[in-house]
Order: structure tokens, then C-alpha cells, then sequence
């Protein structure tokens, strides 16, 4: 059976037990080298679930999974059964991906080629056209405390791609003014700017 019809099978097999499990799918990648196969499943919270994956239950779907995959006639000979939960290098690029980056400090790349790092407060997605609810800010640096701007608001549809960047320390809150009435906010149709001077 070719790679791609095979790997699709298995996200089908796969797709009803793991959401079951109060989980989602992010991706599925079937390998093979000679009589042996390799199947990397990659599953994630829902998107609005706050908080990362933990390893107790990775460990307790992967089970399931690898108990779901021997029962299935695609794979002969030596199998590898590979769970994970995405990493924080995993490319924003997709609304759900931005959802699950709440709270944490992310860099944009826009459209229009510039970037803005941020914290990101919320997904707007009270609309077709989600809006990202930012707070720009200049990380902290050795003896300096993070240079935090005033809520902005951007459409997804701007933004080319994200990141979460990675933060040995973290603000431990936000000025009440980053929260306060920002989804309230009707206008969406401007870009958000950066007061901070962020913006590339």
C-alpha cells in the first residue's frame, strides 16, 4: 500500500480513539525502511484547553494507540509506535496552534514582512476572520524588567507564521490593563501596531 494511502488509514483508525481521549490529532508520518515501519503520531489538547500535554497521559494514549495499531493488517514485520505532544518549536501556523499559544510570549512574522513579539492574551473568534488579542513586549533581560505595551489587536489573516519563544523567566502577571476590555474592542480591521518600536 503506498505511504501516503496508508498513513491516511491510519489517522482515520486513529482519529475517533483519540478524540475519545479528550484529545486531537496534529499529525500522523508513516516511515518504512526495508521490513521495518516506523508510525510518529503527534497528539495535542483541544484548542481550547490552557497548559501543555503531560507525559502521564502521552504515555496512556500511546498505549491505546500501539494496542489500536497492532490490530491492523497495514503494517508486516518490525513495527515502531512514536507519540509525542508538539514542542514549543512547533511553527504557529494554524488558529489552534495560536489558541494553545495563550499566555505565552510568541514572535509574529506578518505579511507584510515586518515582526512583533508579543504576549499573546486571547484569540478573538467571535468572527470568521479570528483577531489576536497582543500585548507587545520587549522581553527581560539580565536586570531589566520586560517592556510591556498596550493591548493591540491583529488579524490572523496577517500573520504569516509564529513562534513561541522560549523564557527562562517569566512575567508573573501582566498589568491589569493588558485584560481589561480588550475583546471589547470593535476595531479589527487595522493592524495591530507596536508602541514598543518592536516592529521590523
Amino acid at each position: 500500500m503506498p505511504a501516503p494511502a496508508r498513513t491516511q488509514r491510519v489517522r482515520d483508525a486513529l482519529q475517533p480513539l483519540i478524540a475519545a481521549a479528550g484529545l486531537y490529532l496534529e499529525d500522523v508520518e508513516v516511515t518504512s525502511a526495508g521490513a521495518r515501519s516506523v508510525v510518529r503520531i503527534v497528539v495535542d489538547l483541544e484548542e481550547d484547553a490552557v497548559g501543555g500535554l503531560d507525559l502521564e497521559r502521552v504515555a496512556a494514549i500511546s498505549r491505546e494507540i500501539s494496542t489500536a495499531i497492532d490490530t491492523t493488517d497495514d503494517f508486516a514485520g518490525e513495527l515502531t509506535v512514536e507519540v509525542s505532544s508538539p514542542g514549543v518549536s512547533r511553527p504557529l501556523t494554524e488558529r489552534r496552534h495560536f489558541t494553545r499559544a495563550r499566555g505565552r510570549l510568541v514572535t509574529l512574522r506578518l505579511l507584510d514582512g515586518s515582526t512583533l513579539t508579543a504576549r499573546l492574551v486571547d484569540v478573538d473568534r467571535s468572527t470568521d476572520d479570528a483577531v489576536l488579542v497582543l500585548v507587545p513586549e520587549m522581553p527581560a533581560g539580565k536586570g531589566r524588567r520586560p517592556v510591556v505595551g498596550e493591548p493591540a489587536r491583529l488579524r490572523l489573516a496577517e500573520v504569516r507564521d509564529g513562534r513561541v519563544e522560549v523564557e527562562l523567566t517569566r512575567m508573573a502577571e501582566l498589568p491589569d490593563h493588558a485584560f481589561a476590555d480588550v475583546l471589547d474592542d470593535d476595531e479589527t480591521d487595522e493592524p495591530a501596531h507596536d508602541p514598543t518600536g518592536l516592529e521590523g
